[in-house]
């Protein structure tokens, strides 16, 4: 066996194995980079804090319990609106668009309280956020209490948190990491996939024209 044909013999398992390792570098690759920019996302992005203050609604003597619920219901999707927002903002110290990006409600079905969240990348803002989106709803809810029997009552107010509640780079990292090497399958599926027919077909070979004193001899 000859050279040329040594190589051509060992050409198929080549390209085989390359094709089985394409596949899993494109994965790797896409996993290392969604993990290397979701790490240094997390690295360098600036922490933020949430504090959270409770109120809770309580029914005068004209009044029920399922009543207080239902309008502590209300009361959670009243306290975003601009109303309060409008009032909060003089004792936050900041805008009503801030307040509204950064100010969340939460209600329970079971219990008349309503959690009034503020995230800030500084501490102290976060919980003068919450205390004063508490105490605008507060005063805005007891306005109408001789009319809706409901009386709402400050349960606990925000603390300057002392923990970051933004995902640490270690998270943020796994989860660049699954992106990506969601990605890269992805790219495996809408990739253009070879078969056996795209291996170049050699021309056949055409026989030289015969020397012309063969073609005398064989007259």
């Amino acid at each position: 066996m000859t050279d040329n044909q040594a190589r051509h013999h060992r050409l198929p398992g080549r390209l085989a194995r390359a094709g089985l390792l394409r596949p899993w570098s494109l994965l790797a690759a896409g996993a290392l980079a969604g993990g290397l920019l979701g790490g240094a996302y997390g690295t360098f992005r600036a922490p933020t804090y949430t504090a959270t203050s409770y109120v809770v609604a309580v029914p005068t003597e004209k009044s029920d319990p399922a009543s207080a619920l239902g309008f502590a219901q209300a009361y959670g999707r009243a306290a975003t609106q601009l109303a309060v927002l409008g009032d909060a903002q003089a004792w936050a110290g900041v805008t009503v668009p801030t307040l509204r990006r950064s100010v969340r409600t939460a209600t329970s079905p079971d219990a008349p309280m309503v959690a009034v969240s503020a995230t800030s990348q500084r501490p102290g803002l976060a919980a003068d956020m919450a205390n004063a989106v508490t105490r605008a709803l507060t005063r805005h809810a007891n306005a109408t209490k001789g009319s809706t029997h409901v009386e709402l009552l400050q349960f606990s107010r925000a603390v300057r948190p002392t923990d970051p509640t933004s995902a640490s780079p270690v998270v943020t990292g796994l989860v660049g990491a699954s992106a990506g090497g969601l990605l890269g399958g992805l790219a495996l599926l809408v990739r253009p996939r070879r078969t056996g027919d795209d291996h170049p077909v050699r021309p056949a070979s055409v026989p030289g024209p015969a020397p012309a004193a063969d073609v005398h001899g064989q007259l």
